[in-house]
Formats: structure tokens, C-alpha cells, sequence
């Protein structure tokens, strides 16, 4: 394994980390915010979902500029 894709592998794990951990606590927060109103715990999970194709696009853009 050399360093790119050393980086890579570590960039990979820290972004399904983090989007691991916000999927894992994603119902209580919905649910909280469904107290408040429906519309919005909807709105919560669609920019959750948004958010994790917006980082992977971010990425595959970073990965094709670089040439990997």
C-alpha cells in the first residue's frame, strides 16, 4: 500500500465513521424533531442522505483532479 492510497483508505473510514455515527443516533434526533413537526424530521433525514452524497461527490471530484 503506498501513501495515496494509504490516504485514501483513511479518508474512506473516516467519512463512513462519521456518517455511521449519524446514522446510528438519526431516529432519536428524528424523533425529537418530530415532536416539533413531521415536515421537519422528514427535511432532517433527506439533508442526512443529501449531505452523504454531496461528501462521496466532493471526494470522487478530489480523487479524478488528483488522477487516482
Amino acid at each position: 500500500m503506498d501513501r495515496d492510497t494509504r490516504k485514501a483508505a483513511i479518508a474512506a473510514a473516516v467519512i463512513l465513521l462519521v456518517f455511521g455515527l449519524a446514522a446510528y443516533f438519526l431516529p432519536a434526533v428524528m424523533l425529537a424533531v418530530g415532536k416539533v413537526s413531521t415536515v421537519l424530521a422528514a427535511i432532517v433525514a433527506v439533508i442526512f442522505v443529501l449531505g452523504l452524497f454531496v461528501v462521496l461527490w466532493l471526494r470522487g471530484r478530489s480523487q479524478r483532479k488528483k488522477g487516482l
